[in-house]
């Protein structure tokens, strides 16, 4: 095998379409479809199906971006071990995370990571929590930014912090003008039960991040079904909706302390029982962590300190 089909026919499997992989790659659609041709003649077997639109892996096709995953992934792990061998400031860290951490976060301690590092390429992979811990499997991101739980038989974690989950609510509910809270005073937050928005209705993060199961699971154990105006991929949206007078929703404190307060912020409460939440890095199991990821999770430590 060829790292250039290896490369080739994952794209096409990433974009669905040999037009969108061609585009991708820089070389033209009948260059890159005589050439998966080509090696599908070679296996004996079609890799995709071609009569679905979207294109579609056939089961040889699934065996093989499975085997070319590994065998990308076991060749940049050697390409990593070599320069960490070789003391080389050169190479590329690709980090997975959420476009809320990444702007929150991260933005914070890549500046000083790349003065360090300058041969690095850095490279940031956003996406939801669920597809994050995707991409750390299949060794696409060095290490990912998730929460617990994983599944601790593919993955190994290093623990960062712990957040609490906060009740954003819009500055004229009921229980606002009770508390008498200021929009976006998040100091001495009173505590209220979930139970005690149960007619308001809230706007949800999507399926692909935890906070999603995290507000059902809540309303679960109060014994209510939540009504959903909206579902957002966007914290800063949820937040600044809320600020509208859309509804509640449930935000981490460190997106509260992140922001700045406004007229236009909502009103926050603690949760009796408090809700908390553990973000971690992880990364595939066995996985080698190359000197600059290790640097990265240093600095990120050090930083949070």
């Amino acid at each position: 095998m060829e790292y250039r089909q290896l490369k080739y026919v994952l794209k096409v499997a990433e974009e669905k379409s040999f037009s969108l992989a061609a585009k991708k790659l820089y070389i033209s659609q009948p260059s890159l479809s005589q050439l998966i041709l080509k090696l599908e003649e070679k296996i004996g077997a079609a890799l995709f199906d071609r009569s679905c639109t979207p294109l579609q892996l056939t089961y040889i096709g699934k065996l093989y971006v499975e085997m070319a995953q590994q065998i990308l992934d076991l060749s940049d792990q050697f390409i990593k071990k070599v320069d960490d061998a070789a003391n080389l400031r050169r190479g590329r860290l690709t980090i997975g995370s959420s476009p809320f951490r990444n702007t929150y976060l991260l933005s914070q301690i890549i500046p000083i990571f790349t003065q360090k590092f300058l041969g690095i390429e850095l490279i940031l992979r956003e996406d939801t929590t669920l597809n994050l811990e995707d991409l750390a499997r299949e060794g696409l991101t060095d290490f990912s930014l998730s929460l617990l739980p994983i599944n601790l038989n593919v993955f190994d974690y290093e623990e960062l912090f712990q957040e609490e989950l906060l009740l954003a609510l819009p500055p004229q509910h009921p229980l606002c003008l009770k508390f008498k809270r200021e929009p976006g005073d998040y100091s001495n937050l009173p505590a209220i039960k979930i139970k005690d928005v149960a007619q308001t209705p809230f706007i949800l993060m999507d399926q692909g991040q935890k906070l999603h199961k995290t507000l059902f699971d809540l309303c679960t154990q109060a014994k209510f079904n939540p009504h959903i105006l909206l579902e957002t991929q966007s914290m800063d949206a949820a937040q600044a909706l809320v600020g509208a007078g859309m509804g509640a929703a449930l935000l981490p404190d460190t997106l509260v302390r992140a922001t700045i307060s406004t007229s236009k912020s909502p009103c926050y409460f603690s949760l009796d029982p408090a809700p908390h939440r553990t973000v971690i890095i992880i990364y595939r199991k066995g996985r080698y962590l190359s000197h600059p990821a290790q640097a990265f999770i240093r600095l990120l430590r050090e930083f949070l300190r």
